[in-house]
């Protein structure tokens, strides 16, 4: 399996809805296709966030590889700024490979994407959250270096809107 690395277009919005729907779900939210498109849209159109997705040239059901590219996967970063550090960072909010093409280095590639565009965009930092539980995720974020923070909490805070 062949698998690129490249930045989201408008043109790829029906397939990474596909996923990002998934990924949702992946956290225990509802499946909304319907919202996962627009979510997905209003990013890629305002341009508030960098997405790179994963394609393949290869369909893990079937031994034809002279069929269209799929995306398998992706994340999104959220650039913002870092107070203390007084400089940019990126928020690696996003990341996730088709359930059925898991191990086949894709994560490990849009990782590794991701590094190289913060490098390549002077920011300074990368961050991301998981769950606790996703012990997979964690082994991969390891592997390429990144640490666990055991010193500061995480909190949230949902807000229901006034209107």
């Amino acid at each position: 399996m062949t698998i690129k690395i490249r930045m989201a277009q408008l043109e790829d919005l029906a397939q990474l809805a596909e996923l990002f729907n998934a990924y949702r779900q992946f956290y225990e939210e509802s499946s909304d296709i319907e919202l996962a498109r627009r979510f997905l849209q209003d990013r890629l159109n305002n341009k508030d966030s960098v997405i790179f997705v994963a394609e393949s040239d290869v369909d893990e059901n079937s031994a034809n590889t002279n069929q269209a590219k799929r995306l398998i996967g992706f994340c999104q970063l959220y650039p913002t700024f870092c107070s203390v550090l007084a400089a940019p960072i990126c928020v690696l909010y996003d990341l996730f490979v088709d359930a059925n093409i898991r191990k086949s280095g894709a994560g490990k590639a849009l990782m590794l994407t991701a590094h190289e565009y913060a490098a390549n965009n002077g920011y300074v930092r990368l961050d991301l959250t998981t769950a606790k539980t996703n012990l997979t995720a964690q082994s991969l974020y390891e592997s390429l270096g990144w640490v666990r923070d055991d010193i500061f909490y995480t909190y949230n805070k949902t807000i229901t809107p006034a209107n």
